[in-house]
């Protein structure tokens, strides 16, 4: 755990958990209950690297809430993993699946190790025995406890956590339901890859539109033309900014580990992509100014931020010289107490982590289900749709004696597949979890910002879960 006077990630969620229950009329005990972890496994094991050398490495997995069954959250590779970090990404995990209204309790992992540290061959014998781990004390399995990727982890990292599970349990017939964020031929869902930046981008595209909020922070209406700062270049924060770019907004400034750039006419995500690529760097992209500090992407003038990195980015330190109009926390806890307390006075609207990455574990429900029913999301319906569609369309021309162009033809023909049913799923929850926060916080002009909203939202499901399963009076 953090040691005294030392920032403690888990210490400011149950901050802002605090702020927020007191708009609640739950008993201090049904709150007290919610607030803390239920399980967590501390664990630590040796590995043996290629060059002969034995390492101990320390891990977690941390099971914050049994409300709903089972446990879901992602595992991340991190020097900085820490048992306070893990029980904080697991309580927001908690809160993220009520407020979108997905099944589960929230769950986090994390090994301390720096990926880039070690050959993919010692990650794959350190992510099998983790997932062994796991498996002694109960801690994984599809009705238990789902883990997903996360920082520094990917779909290679979850397809070896399947293949240890299925070698341990033979004859389990939904064990591909035990870890969710798997390539498309080890039973993955297409659309996981982009979920969680797509997710950012439907969530902050809805604020965008809501008149109310726009004439708040003193901008048009809409996505396009805003100008948009992305820290963080990895999976979430890179297809936050494409879909940003692809809507006409205007990404003015990108930041990574390496140091930021920033170009007041607009930076092309997939170029500057394909140069960090080539380059190993994001500096020095033709036609941008460099900034040796990935932290001074944060203080870049701009209308939209976008944290996608790690948490307590913006803090007491440094908050008093953000120039965004609006933070949209892609990001899990990247800005600490101190720097809601610092933007929120000034009018900055920060959209909240705790339902704003919610993509990720949204389209992770997506895999599971369809783990669960062994059929592909649009295997037996597309063809009837195009058929009744060709039909349609077949009737209008003969009714109307007009010909209807090829293009428009095939665009309403087209029956839905995998993708189009996933990315329509995540687009309605992410828009719906957008309203009901922001009915909550404009219907109690008492709360005082979108975040202790979005905590309401979610304590209230919570706590409604545990009394309907008659837990408490």
């Amino acid at each position: 755990m953090a040691a005294k006077n030392q920032y403690s990630f888990f210490k400011n969620v149950e901050k802002s958990f605090d702020k927020a229950s007191v708009f609640t009329t739950w008993d201090n005990g049904i709150l007290q209950q919610i607030k803390q972890c239920n399980s967590v496994y501390q664990m630590r094991f040796p590995i043996k690297r290629e060059n002969g050398e034995i390492v101990t490495l320390e891990a977690y997995r941390v099971q914050h809430s049994h409300h709903k069954t089972p446990c879901k959250g992602g595992i991340r590779f991190s020097n900085a993993v820490n048992q306070d970090e893990v029980m904080a990404l697991a309580a927001l995990m908690t809160y993220k699946c009520a407020i979108v209204n997905v099944p589960f309790g929230g769950a986090k992992g994390g090994i301390k190790i720096s990926p880039r540290d070690y050959t993919p061959y010692e990650l794959e014998k350190i992510t099998r025995r983790y997932t062994a781990e796991l498996i002694k004390k109960n801690f994984i399995g599809p009705g238990i406890d789902v883990p997903a990727p996360d920082y520094g982890t990917g779909e290679r990292e979850m397809a070896w956590i399947l293949d240890t599970y299925v070698a341990m349990h033979p004859a389990e017939i939904d064990a591909a339901g035990c870890v969710t964020g798997k390539p498309v031929t080890q039973g993955g869902v297409r659309g996981r890859k982009e979920a969680t930046g797509l997710g950012v981008f439907y969530g902050l595209t809805e604020i965008c539109n809501m008149p109310t909020l726009m004439e708040k922070v003193g901008l048009p209406i809409g996505v396009k033309g805003k100008r948009v700062c992305v820290q963080g270049m990895g999976n979430v924060g890179y297809h936050s900014a494409l879909f940003f770019q692809q809507a006409g907004a205007i990404i003015v400034g990108i930041a990574e580990y390496e140091g930021a750039i920033y170009n007041d006419e607009g930076l092309d995500v997939e170029r500057v992509w394909l140069h960090r690529q080539k380059t190993k760097s994001i500096l020095d992209f033709p036609g941008s100014k460099n900034f040796e500090k990935s932290s001074d992407a944060l203080e870049m003038d701009c209308d939209i931020l976008i944290p996608a990195a790690l948490e307590n980015v913006i803090n007491g330190e440094n908050a008093g010289r953000i120039r965004a109009k609006i933070i949209g926390e892609a990001a899990n806890g990247p800005l600490s107490a101190e720097a809601d307390d610092i933007l929120n006075p000034k009018g900055v609207l920060i959209v909240p982590d705790m339902y704003l990455n919610a993509g990720g574990v949204t389209v992770s429900y997506f895999e599971w289900l369809k783990n669960l029913s062994h059929v592909r999301y649009g295997r037996l319906e597309k063809r009837f749709t195009e058929n009744m569609n060709l039909h349609i369309v077949n009737q209008l021309e003969e009714l109307t004696g007009k010909t209807i162009s090829t293009v428009e033809k095939d665009f309403i023909m087209h029956g839905a597949d995998e993708v189009d049913l996933v990315r329509s799923g995540l687009e309605e929850t992410m828009t719906a979890a957008t309203r009901e926060i922001v009915d909550i916080w404009q219907k109690t002009p008492a709360i005082p910002d979108m975040r202790t909203a979005a905590y309401v939202c979610a304590i209230n499901k919570v706590a409604t879960s545990y009394a309907e399963l008659g837990i408490f009076p």
